[in-house]
């Protein structure tokens, strides 16, 4: 099947959770059964490949999410976001025994927070769940969630390259390794991948280099082209032919990152699946990235087609 004629023109495989977002302001949790006021709450869907299909889909493009949720509130909210936001959900599946996953993140004023994750449906799929028709039916693949997948993590390299072999590009974006080492088979996961978005520390982690341009050549060693992700300065975009800094709009008052880096890997790859110049692809991952700042939570900040500059080379 030609791509240009399968059903979607990206697919992904959900971590589906829920984030829990409290806003301690100054307090500080206590234990000894210490009840303490604090500032707000809210309750979004989270993971990863599902913030990431939404933005996707609300650009324009054609998005399949394969994955499971529990039978429960949790388990319907991620549901009725992916289809709020355009996603084609007959692939996601409700499993009774099964809790929906949730992350606990305790904000402090500062702006650091700590996570605390519930797996259930988050890392519930296996390799028998990831069939060959399935991805047959995408033109590329975005995974995500590298470490946090955790039955699935000894099958990616193998994934992703069944991916290629049917004719589908590739992308990759690990997120944190809660271990701290970046193995698990990621070296090989890399050489099946058409583009890879880390983050300025996961590609220092990954590559052992401190300065961003050395980890970048490394990375270019494995992979055609890498976008790295830095926050409030942009983004640095590298493949073989050109390397170059993507600046972005400073926010003065973010109101929250969850969600930021995936917003930032489905505006490139809207721009990118449409034969936009790279320098292009990185700009409209920046705005993207910016804007879910703007709000609480990885869905409610989240651009539309009509807003950002698409259009077709």
């Amino acid at each position: 099947m030609n791509v240009a004629e399968r059903a979607y023109d990206l697919i992904t495989i959900a971590d589906a959770c829920v984030d829990l977002l409290v806003d301690l302001g100054e307090t500080l949790p206590q234990f000894g059964q210490r009840e303490l006021w604090v500032k707000d709450y809210f309750l979004e869907m989270g993971g990863s490949a599902c913030i990431f299909a939404c933005q996707a889909a609300k650009l324009g493009l054609r998005v399949g999410i394969l994955g499971v949720v529990g039978d429960d509130p949790y388990g319907q909210l991620v549901l009725r976001r992916l289809r709020e936001s355009g996603v084609d959900t007959r692939f996601m599946t409700v499993d009774p025994a099964l809790k929906t996953g949730l992350g606990v993140a305790l904000c402090r004023a500062s702006g650091d927070r700590a996570i605390l994750t519930y797996g259930g449906s988050l890392n519930a799929l296996g390799p028998e769940d990831v069939h060959d028709e399935f991805l047959a039916l995408g033109g590329h693949l975005h995974y995500c969630s590298y470490y946090l997948q955790t039955k699935l993590l000894p099958v990616v390299p193998d994934l992703l390259r069944r991916a290629r072999s049917l004719g589908l590009t590739t992308s990759l974006d690990t997120n944190w390794d809660p271990s701290g080492t970046f193995d698990g088979g990621l070296q090989t996961a890399l050489d099946q991948v058409d583009l890879f978005f880390p983050n300025e520390q996961e590609a220092r982690a990954i590559t052992g280099f401190e300065d961003v341009q050395a980890a970048a050549s490394k990375l270019l060693e494995k992979v055609p082209t890498v976008a790295i992700k830095l926050g409030e300065k942009g983004s640095l975009v590298a493949s073989r032919q050109e390397r170059f800094y993507v600046p972005v709009e400073p926010v003065a008052r973010p109101v929250d990152t969850v969600g930021a880096g995936d917003n930032y890997d489905a505006g490139f790859l809207a721009g990118w699946l449409r034969g936009l110049p790279l320098e292009a692809c990185a700009a409209l991952g920046n705005a993207c990235g910016r804007a879910s700042t703007l709000a609480p939570g990885g869905l409610i900040g989240q651009l539309t087609a009509s807003e950002p500059p698409l259009r077709r080379r």
